[in-house]
């Protein structure tokens, strides 16, 4: 297969920040990534990975002077970025950074889903973007499927095969995260085949954290109980 050039250029007229842009008018991102703290969980997972870019709505473009060609994906990924110099251009040029993100997701609205699996698509692949996923919580409405991805190939996407499970559950391996998406009754899950368990979320996180605190109190109770027969056995003797 052909390596697709990319090149991009500086212009001569560089602003200092990425401008500002107009938020959705939608709830998408709302109800499937910051409620079910994607972002939280993704962090919590790669925290002995440093600079990590983890983010939602960040401006990405090949190169800060650029007044055409911004694209903001609902989620991104990057490892091994200059964290600071993503915040202090309020965006992610990918010519500062030296390299493109590793992975963008697109969650699907009426109003973006086909721009998303089509001058999207095209735009991630000439930025060099690594993976490029699609998620449509109404099963394939707004997208041209419920889950979708592309792997950067020699320079062209190719599909990612995506599976359903026993369970009815649709499912895809990111080799860029070492995870699982997977839609499952119309919600974003990333599975982790390591610990065969999924990332949890912020109501899982408090449920966990309540069963460790039971069991913490349940444990400290049967040790007082143990110490207290000792001590009426000592007694005894």
């Amino acid at each position: 297969m052909t390596t697709k050039a990319t090149a991009f250029t500086q212009e001569a007229s560089t602003p200092e920040r990425f401008p500002e842009f107009p938020p959705r008018d939608d709830m998408q991102n709302t109800n499937h990534l910051h409620l079910r703290s994607v972002l939280t969980s993704l962090t919590i997972h790669f925290t002995h990975r440093p600079n990590t870019l983890i983010h939602s709505e960040m401006p990405v473009s090949p190169t800060l002077g650029m007044q055409h060609g911004v694209r903001i994906p609902d989620l991104m990924v990057v490892f091994d970025c200059d964290i600071e110099d993503a915040y202090r251009i309020d965006g992610y040029a990918i010519d500062r950074q030296g390299k493109p993100p590793d992975f963008v997701l697109e969650v699907a609205s009426k109003t973006t889903g086909v721009v998303d699996y089509t001058a999207k698509r095209g735009d991630y692949e000439r930025f060099g973007i690594g993976e490029y996923w699609r998620f449509d919580a109404t099963g394939g409405d707004y997208h041209d499927a419920a889950l979708a991805a592309d792997r950067l190939v020699e320079g062209a996407y190719q599909p990612i095969r995506i599976d359903m499970t026993e369970d009815g559950v649709l499912r895809g391996y990111s080799d860029a995260l070492g995870l699982y998406l997977c839609w499952e009754q119309g919600a974003l899950r990333f599975y982790d085949p390591e610990s065969q368990s999924y990332l949890l979320k912020h109501d899982e996180e408090a449920e966990r954290a309540d069963e460790e605190a039971a069991a913490r109190l349940q444990a400290e109770a049967e040790v007082r109980r143990l110490r207290e027969r000792l001590d009426l056995l000592g007694e005894i003797d």
